[in-house]
């Protein structure tokens, strides 16, 4: 079967069957939705939540610790991904999201919160082990999470600690060299007082990659090692306080392009892809009185990074002197430090306000961001240090208005003061201050116990910046606000006593001064070309489409699951200063597939064993928001990927074997177009591309207990 028609077959039954996902075990089949969601003010079952929001629960993500944190969101409706170093970190969420980052400092559109700790700009350093469940949500989150969330939220959440002692281990060994190790333990450590949990995980792999001027196979590398301590104190009954404290070392390599685009690579200098990242949560959630309680979070974060790289992916032996070679390597050091700061009240059942109709939230919050930046780089004439310093300040309430028994009126508001200051060794100095808005007006309806109607009216913003390259202009230094405006409809559904559940939603989105991050390239005197990244403001922009999850269980030991994405974004109006560029009026943005796709199931071959398999895919995208007028569309090609694994089970031990793009599927994950950069071919302008991760195969052994 064709991709496109695969496609089709899936999403005609999605929509038929008004698809959405519960992320449910076949002995719970009849169990209505045991599914807790705590991305909002308040914890609420997932078919009670009125948001496009994805849960991956904790038996999906059991033998997946060794995958990527983004390539676990991959399967996602509308949840794209983009690489570029040893490993995906960027997030886009219905076509907006940073693809990567270089000399400029980056203000997030999609907000990544672990454990109360903002990881919206170190996705590198989160760790699958011992995570109970990843909820994604879509769409402008301006009320609860304020100038990170405007594409939307990514909320991780690790086990918790429990009463009764629990632990795990697991070992996993693969293709490409591949060994994990993980263990976790957590219980009572003082009756009726004091719980913890503490996990430790290593993760080791040569990677994909070939260095054949180097001989070697691991300089695009994985060795990250993570691990994370929870305590929690029950200071009296109407008191709790949680401590998350986190350590993660990732030092990966990056050897990531070639002038073929093949993954053999001949660069003297293959560079790095690090993080160290040192951070803790601190959290006391107390009982006011019998209306309402008090929600307290400090979150703090140290993130030391290296992104480093052989610029002209060769050696010196490569090319003769008539075709005139260069070298060049490029190293950006940043280190980022982070506090954040929530405190809310949230009403109880006696403290509900007009005529004890409406539930309330109020609280304020508080952010501090710094990122210093060291760089590198061969070309220039000495090192470049720049200093980009945020602080926030935000109010937020929302009331939900029960106006019958099944109607309810949701209104959210955020009022955030917004200051930054950029200042660099090429004596730029930039402040900025600005007041943003954010908020939503919603709509429930409660047909019945199985189904619930909703539409929200959202509004979402994500701050101006600074680019920090010298070669710029006055005016192209800085850029401006970008707004949102989204409309979501959408049906949570369950049928024939709860062995067909569903999650069905519609959404309309404009963009008001839509950020868009493009580059601009040079000649250089030795023929080379210099590429100048940065971040402009395109005029407008809108999208729409559909999003849609179904999990079906015919019987106790068959589940069948769809998910199904749909999007068509453009740009409105482009302005594009430089006319050697076509104007993009009417195109989509990068990183945009205008479909995206998983279906499959598993099935219980006994009482032991089980096969579980899923194809996932995603349509066509633009690598680039920048098109010469003299060259083609660079676009990455559609592909799906097939992945299967066979798990067996006895007592306490399970046993996976697992495979992952099984038909070895070529495809990309990061691009980039009209750049020339190859002295074999007189530096022709053409497209290079990374290669998405080939045929792994493995086993993984662990034991719950």
């Amino acid at each position: 079967m064709t991709t496109n028609n695969l496609t089709l077959s899936s999403i005609t039954a999605s929509i038929i069957l008004t698809s959405s996902a519960f992320a449910q075990t076949s002995e719970n089949s009849n169990e209505l939705d045991p599914i807790v969601v705590s991305a909002d003010f308040r914890e609420a079952k997932l078919s009670q939540t009125s948001k496009a929001i994805t849960v991956i629960g904790e038996e999906e993500l059991y033998d997946k610790s060794s995958k990527t944190f983004v390539d676990t969101l991959a399967a996602t409706p509308n949840v794209n991904f983009s690489a570029g170093a040893s490993k995906a970190k960027y997030v886009q969420i219905r076509g907006i999201g940073e693809r990567s980052q270089f000399v400029t400092p980056v203000n997030p559109s999609v907000g990544i919160n672990v454990d109360g700790i903002d990881f919206s700009q170190g996705a590198l350093g989160i760790s699958m082990f011992d995570t109970q469940q990843i909820e994604v949500l879509r769409g402008p989150q301006g009320t609860t999470f304020g100038s990170n969330g405007m594409a939307g939220v990514i909320n991780v959440k690790s086990n918790e600690p429990t009463k009764e002692t629990t632990g795990k281990i697991e070992a996993t060994v693969g293709n490409y060299n591949t060994k994990a190790f993980g263990a976790a333990l957590g219980g009572t450590l003082v009756e009726d007082k004091l719980l913890g949990r503490v996990s430790v995980y290593k993760n080791k792999s040569d990677g994909f990659m070939k260095n054949s001027f180097l001989n070697r196979e691991d300089t695009n590398n994985i060795n990250e090692f993570a691990t994370k301590a929870q305590l929690r104190w029950l200071a009296t009954d109407e008191h709790t306080i949680d401590l998350n404290l986190m350590h993660t070392d990732v030092n990966n390599g990056y050897d990531a392009f070639t002038f073929d685009n093949s993954r053999t690579s001949q660069a003297d200098q293959p560079g790095k892809d690090t993080q160290t990242t040192n951070a803790f949560s601190l959290t006391s959630t107390s009982q006011i009185n019998s209306k309402m309680h008090l929600i307290a979070n400090l979150g703090q974060s140290r993130s030391d990074s290296e992104y480093s790289f052989d610029v002209d992916w060769s050696n010196p032996n490569q090319f003769t002197a008539a075709q005139g070679p260069y070298a060049a390597f490029d190293q950006y050091l940043r280190d980022r430090k982070q506090t954040n700061m929530d405190v809310r009240l949230v009403s109880d059942e006696d403290g509900r306000i007009f005529n004890a109709s409406t539930a309330w939230t109020v609280g304020a919050y508080y952010r501090d961001q710094n990122e210093k930046l060291i760089r590198n780089y061969t070309y220039l004439p000495s090192q470049f240090n720049s200093d980009y310093q945020t602080d926030t300040v935000a109010a937020y309430g929302q009331l939900d208005s029960k106006l019958n028994d099944k109607l309810t009126l949701i209104t959210g508001l955020r009022v955030e003061e917004w200051k930054a200051n950029y200042s660099d060794s090429d004596a730029v100095a930039i402040k900025t201050r600005e007041t943003l808005i954010g908020g939503k007006v919603g709509l429930n309806y409660e047909a019945n116990d199985d189904t619930l109607f909703y539409t929200t009216l959202s509004k979402g913003y994500k701050p101006g910046g600074v680019n920090a390259d010298n070669s710029l202009t006055a005016d192209e230094k800085e850029y401006s606000t970008e707004g949102l405006w989204n409309l979501d409809l959408g049906v949570n559904s369950s049928h024939m006593d709860n062995t067909l559940t569903s999650r069905l939603n519609l959404f309309y989105g404009k963009r008001d001064d839509q950020q868009v991050k493009s580059s601009n390239t040079k000649l250089r005197a030795d023929g080379s070309t210099d590429f100048i990244d940065f971040t402009s403001n395109a005029a407008k922009g809108s999208y729409y489409g559909l999003e849609s999850e179904l999990n079906y269980y015919p019987t106790d030991t068959l589940h069948l699951f769809t998910s199904i994405g749909l999007l068509k974004a453009e740009f409105d109006t482009f302005n594009e200063p430089n006319p050697t560029y076509t104007s993009l009026t009417g195109r989509a943005p990068a990183q945009s597939p205008s479909y995206q796709f998983n279906v499959g199931g598993d099935v219980m071959l006994g009482n032991a064993l089980t096969l579980k398999a899923n194809v996932e895919g995603r349509g066509a995208a633009f690598y680039s928001n920048r098109q010469l007028a003299s060259q083609p569309a660079y676009k990455a090609d559609a592909y799906k990927l097939v992945n299967t694994s066979l798990e067996y089970t006895n007592s306490d031990w399970t046993a996976t074997v697992w495979a992952r793009n099984v038909t070895d599927e070529d495809y990309t994950t990061r691009g980039f177009g009209s750049f020339g950069n190859n002295p074999g071919n007189g530096y022709t302008t053409e497209l290079y591309t990374q290669q998405g991760m080939p045929r792994t195969v493995g086993v993984t052994v662990s034991r719950d207990f």
